[in-house]
């Protein structure tokens, strides 16, 4: 095993080495610049169009705006805001923290561009649902079959063996054990079970599930954290501080924590920012192109909020409640240090494992759930609606398996697989660069005419 490890080490430090990393920040750098900032400017109004009625009576789609958010944020929120973020400040120190913002920032810009392309190239498979995605716009739009089966082919792959099934089934399986004595194999059978029957559903099933379950965990997790930063508000200013100078200077080993340089700070946290949010993957597109829209900007800017949400403000919180309890300098890791954190943050030794223990399971659970969607999406391009239920089969089957793997070679494979899907996604994104911006500029055209008149009519 050790030597597999080895080799899967070495795979994925070459994978996330520099070239990936600054691929993907470098997008995100080059759209936020190319649309003139849109995630700031435009953020208020993404906001407020998610939790509005589309009132354009679009006929195209299969689940609302709201739902197709619902779904990609089943899939995002999940071990990576609370495991994820533990790992990245355990590995890099404070600093890693802000390197996740940093990646997310920039992200928003990667997360509307890619979503707005798989609804523009969208299309309606032999059941007449809604397909789409980034093998779409890379077979569509960029003309190139080859990246779109890769893409395809990767994603299956994290499906299988990465953010689908492993690290969420590993998660859970702890969860369980940990704080209710359940054992690995009664867990395995009730998760496998839950699976398959919220799965068979397809994406009407799935966003159901999801619109209702992420928004209340989601608020759920993000009190108990407030209750920690409040309880320990004298110390959030030297928190921060600690974040962004630790983000540029190299970290001292303290306590349990062993240092780390800026460079692991960076790599820890734009890998683990990545893992969580999903930006630049590719995968929320697949979850956007269902969505009943017939303005794809307008569904970028509610996908990108996705982003927003996920990491500005769930990692925050998580990584803030681990530095102001002190929990990153413990002999901790994983969803032990953020228990940990828990429990001395809400000084309930009881209460705050149950805490962390309940809202891993459920994140877990969607991401399962929306990771299915997405490997199914991949299998209908790749071989037809024939090969959906083989796949579900093969799907629920790992699910079932993924109780029984060791947790730093399953962290290590999601990685890897990670990575090699984002590549074919972000060429396509340069490579369709002048369709995104022009589809933006088309969009926002009417609002700016009418300011440029209501200026020409003040200066008459």
């Amino acid at each position: 095993m050790t030597n597999l490890q080895d080799i899967l080490q070495t795979i994925d430090h070459f994978v996330w080495g520099p070239p990936l990393l600054i691929l993907l920040v470098g997008t995100g750098i080059y759209f936020t610049f190319r649309l003139g900032m849109i995630q700031f400017r435009h953020l208020p109004t993404a906001l407020k169009m998610v939790f509005s009625k589309d009132k354009s009576n679009a006929k195209q789609g299969d689940v609302s705006a709201f739902a197709a958010l619902c779904t990609a944020l089943s899939a995002t929120i999940g071990t990576g805001n609370i495991v994820g973020v533990a790992t990245a400040i355990k590995l890099g120190g404070p600093g890693a923290l802000f390197w996740m913002w940093l990646a997310a920032l920039f992200g928003m810009a990667t997360k509307y561009s890619e979503c707005l392309l798989a609804v523009k190239y969208r299309k309606i498979d032999d059941k007449g649902q809604m397909v789409g995605g980034p093998m779409y716009f890379l077979k569509y739009g960029v003309g190139s079959n080859l990246l779109a089966t890769l893409f395809a082919i990767f994603a299956i792959g994290v499906a299988f063996f990465g953010i689908g099934t492993f690290a969420q089934v590993n998660a859970i399986v702890d969860a369980t054990h940990i704080s209710f004595g359940i054992s690995k194999e009664v867990t395995a059978v009730v998760l496998t079970l839950l699976v398959a029957i919220v799965t068979i559903g397809g994406i009407q099933s799935i966003s159901k599930v999801a619109g209702k379950v992420v928004p209340a965990m989601a608020v759920f997790y993000i009190i108990a954290c407030l209750a920690i930063i409040v309880t320990n508000a004298d110390k959030l200013m030297d928190a921060i501080s600690l974040v962004i100078e630790s983000a540029f200077t190299s970290t001292a080993a303290t306590g349990g924590f062993l240092g780390a340089s800026i460079m692991l700070a960076i790599q820890s946290g734009i890998a683990r920012g990545v893992f969580s949010n999903e930006s630049g993957l590719g995968s929320a597109p697949m979850a956007a192109a269902a969505a009943k829209t017939d303005s794809c900007v307008r569904q970028g800017l509610i996908s990108m909020t996705g982003t927003f949400f996920d990491t500005i403000l769930i990692c925050t919180m998580t990584g803030l409640a681990l530095i102001l309890t002190g929990a990153w300098q413990s002999d901790y890791a994983g969803a032990a240090m953020t228990t940990y954190a828990f429990a001395v943050g809400l000084n309930a030794h009881d209460a705050g494992p149950m805490l962390v223990s309940i809202g891993l399971m459920f994140f877990a659970f969607t991401t399962i759930l929306g990771w299915n969607y997405y490997g199914e999406r991949c299998v209908v391009f790749l071989m037809g609606t024939k090969a959906v239920l083989p796949y579900k089969f093969i799907f629920i089957c790992l699910v079932a398996s993924g109780a029984f793997l060791q947790l730093d070679l399953i962290w290590i494979i999601a990685d890897i697989v990670n990575g090699l899907m984002a590549i074919p996604n972000l060429i396509g994104l340069i490579l369709l660069r002048k369709v995104i911006t022009e589809e933006t500029r088309l969009y926002f055209k009417p609002a700016q005419t009418a300011n440029d008149d209501n200026v020409a009519l003040e200066t008459n």
